[in-house]
């Protein structure tokens, strides 16, 4: 088989997708399964759906023309800021989107009477990530306005956690989401069917024992793609971590001093490269780089140790004497790995399925909200 490739075992995803909904069903949350990692593959999404989320998020509109073109017809959701370009398209294949700019949403309400509908406007409030967001103080009048303009409806409002600070909501924070999402009601009228707390990140705020409030939607893509928190890495307990695996080929077997004899000439490319010592070691060299994935986020497997990457070459240090050319060689990825992998030009993607019992171990300690039901 083709390397380098992503095995991709949809039966794990359905199955993690299957039990964060049953748990959050019980908190009263449903799921909204974001597809970006996997580019909008139709098969990664259909079984998403078929393990239960009500729909799909993308951040991107190729990767949705994609899901629409493989006869994908759930709702779909644009979960970035809309490009001014890209309105006509957004209406065409999206329900709904996110949105901070009035600027956009007028574009997109002129969009969806040029097509005779109406598209869905969720309203992104900034509570503390400091990336996308409309000030709290300012949502009710935006809200208005959009309630006012003819060719878009408002459904609902959302915040985001976990990206660009890395920092948990807390139960403070979805507090006040609640309490805006009544403030808007209060002001402008309309029930707003969707409250989205955010992202995987909030899981172990939304299942804690704790009241929920109004929010009713998460936005998960890594906890079901990877089966992990993914502010700390670990595991989700019941939850797969191995539904997809990157395969690479070795190109080079050898032993060589790890020590550099000159100054590295690429400095984008340095961080992590070489083992400053003098010792000889076997070295691999695998077919895949930097512009394949992210070296970093891969998990080496036991027995071999991170050399160095460049563009195109992984160089592993390892104890296995079997390896040899032609050999294949398989990783566990985070999500930053992942994402490269996925969209990397060269790199196949194969569907398999073989799905033992997850571990049911609860890497939250004490808590058991996530152990397997």
């Amino acid at each position: 088989m083709r390397c380098p490739r992503i095995d991709v075992d949809l039966d794990k995803i359905r199955h993690n997708t299957q039990t964060l909904v049953k748990r959050l069903d019980m908190r009263g949350i449903r799921v909204t399964a974001v597809t970006k990692a996997a580019c909008g593959h139709p098969s990664i999404a259909r079984a998403m759906l078929d393990g239960g989320a009500t729909g799909l998020a993308e951040p991107r509109v190729s990767n949705v023309i994609r899901l629409r073109q493989a006869g994908m017809t759930c709702p779909v959701t644009l979960i970035r800021t809309p490009m001014l370009s890209q309105v006509d398209d957004i209406v065409q294949f999206c329900e709904a989107s996110y949105n901070t700019e009035l600027v956009v949403i007028t574009a997109l309400a002129a969009a969806a009477l040029r097509q005779d509908t109406v598209h869905g406007i969720i309203l992104m409030v900034e509570m503390g990530d400091l990336r996308e967001g409309i000030m709290p103080q300012c949502l009710a009048d935006i809200a208005r306005q959009v309630v006012d303009m003819p060719g878009v409806a408002l459904q609902g409002i959302g915040a985001n956690f976990g990206c660009l600070s890395g920092i948990a909501p807390t139960t403070e924070q979805m507090r006040a989401l609640t309490a805006l999402a009544n403030d808007v009601e209060r002001q402008c009228g309309p029930f707003l069917r969707t409250v989205s707390g955010g992202n995987s990140a909030n899981l172990p705020w939304a299942l804690e024992e704790r009241a929920t409030g109004r929010i009713n939607d998460l936005r998960i893509g890594e906890a079901i793609l990877l089966g992990v928190d993914p502010l700390t890495g670990d595991q989700i307990g019941g939850m797969f971590r191995d539904a997809f695996t990157l395969v690479a080929e070795v190109i080079e077997t050898t032993t060589k001093s790890v020590r550099p004899t000159v100054s590295s000439a690429d400095h984008t490319l340095t961080e992590g490269r070489l083992t400053p010592n003098n010792s000889a070691t076997t070295r691999i060299i695998l077919a895949i780089g930097h512009q394949d994935t992210d070296a970093a986020g891969l998990s080496m497997p036991p027995g071999n140790d991170f050399i160095g990457a460049t563009s195109d070459h992984l160089i592993i240090g390892t104890k296995d004497a079997t390896l040899c050319v032609g050999s294949e060689m398989r990783f566990q990825m985070n999500y930053s790995a992942l994402m490269r992998a996925m969209s990397a030009p060269d790199t196949q993607t194969n569907l398999c399925s073989d799905t033992p019992e997850p571990n049911t171990r609860d890497v939250y300690g004490s808590r058991d909200y996530l152990t397997l039901v």
